[in-house]
């Protein structure tokens, strides 16, 4: 039987069964995200809480949320690293489907659902591009229906004409004819995510496109065991499409800032800059520790690669505009928007 894919992706990946529910190594195991590429993204949202905690001049709890935290291993890394005036007010609070993994610090509390008060820094890195959703193509008539999909084999067919939630949506964010995802589930996972932060930064770290480059043959794909593959939703693979960035920031309702991870990490200090050669000569082990790290974040910076992620943030409260502009003078300049 063929159904929709937003419901074919909200079984293969979050059922009884799911890709994210399953007891096993996670999606470490199946594809790599920044959080898994290097400690020193990590490395960077330490001093981006540094500098929130400063912003918010240093709150006797300080709510550090990871949504969609997959094994806990951003969160696992970040308290391991905390200094010793912001580790004693850190709440860490995981929020995934799977269940805790054994073993994990147990100063992470570790959840369903996002919790109702913020004051910190809510994360989602790689988060919206599994939240599912339906998918359109135009027919002969340029008639805009609902992609199905065969659960087991990955088999499509054209279904009923679009209904008006994505009609309307479509309308706005996605002009021309093609395949079409639709992203208003996505819009409404973030703005109930930002409207948990009553005071501090809502951050979303994701792959994604904006009206002017909108992919026409869509972007829905699968991964498995760290390769991409057909995205057959039996729960067997990753299911997942690149998020439309500019409809989930205007969709939160609060001003925002979006540049390209590239950007984003660079202002943080991490650069990818090759240790001198000099270093090599007086201290060898240093420079091998610092050719390593240099190798490590120039995979974090690729503009081809996970450089290319948008990096969405909403500020609640707080500014931190000038500590997250890019920092050399070549950079374009950081968009910053409020409708």
């Amino acid at each position: 039987m063929s159904i929709g894919w937003r419901l074919a992706m909200r079984a293969a990946l979050y059922g009884s069964d799911g890709f994210f529910v399953r007891d096993d190594a996670g999606p470490a195991g199946h594809f790599r995200t920044s959080v898994h590429a290097s400690p020193l993204f990590a490395g960077a949202l330490l001093r981006l809480v540094e500098r929130i905690d400063e912003a918010l001049g240093r709150p006797e709890t300080f709510d550090l949320v990871d949504v969609g935290a997959g094994r806990g291993e951003l969160l696992s890394t970040l308290l391991a690293t905390l200094p010793a005036g912001l580790a004693g007010r850190v709440r860490p609070i995981a929020v995934e489907i799977a269940p805790r993994p054994p073993g994990l610090d147990p100063r992470i509390s570790w959840r369903r659902d996002t919790p109702d008060r913020v004051t910190g820094l809510m994360i989602a890195t790689e988060w919206l591009d599994n939240v599912p959703l339906d998918v359109v193509e135009t027919d002969e008539h340029g008639t805009p229906r609902k992609v199905l999909v065969d659960r087991r084999t990955g088999a499509e067919t054209l279904g009923a004409p679009a209904d008006a939630a994505d009609l309307f949506w479509l309308s706005r964010w996605w002009t021309g004819p093609g395949r079409i995802e639709i992203g208003w589930p996505r819009d409404a996972a973030w703005a109930d995510a930002v409207a948990a932060v009553r005071r501090g930064v809502a951050l979303c770290v994701d792959y994604g496109h904006r009206r002017g480059d909108r992919p026409a043959l869509g972007s829905l794909t699968g991964y498995r065991g760290g390769r991409q593959v057909p995205p057959v939703p039996d729960g067997s693979c990753d299911v997942t499409a690149h998020v439309a960035m500019d409809a989930v920031a205007v969709a939160a309702g609060h001003p925002y800032t979006m540049i390209r991870q590239r950007e984003a990490l660079k202002a943080l200090g991490v650069d990818g800059a090759r240790p001198p050669l000099d270093l090599a000569r007086t201290d060898p082990a240093a420079y091998l520790r610092s050719l390593s790290a240099a190798g490590s974040a120039a995979e974090l910076i690729d503009p081809s690669g996970l450089g290319a992620h948008w990096w969405l943030w909403h500020e609640v409260g707080v500014d931190i505009r000038g500590t997250m502009q890019p920092c050399h003078p070549t950079a374009p300049p950081a968009t910053r928007k409020t409708d």
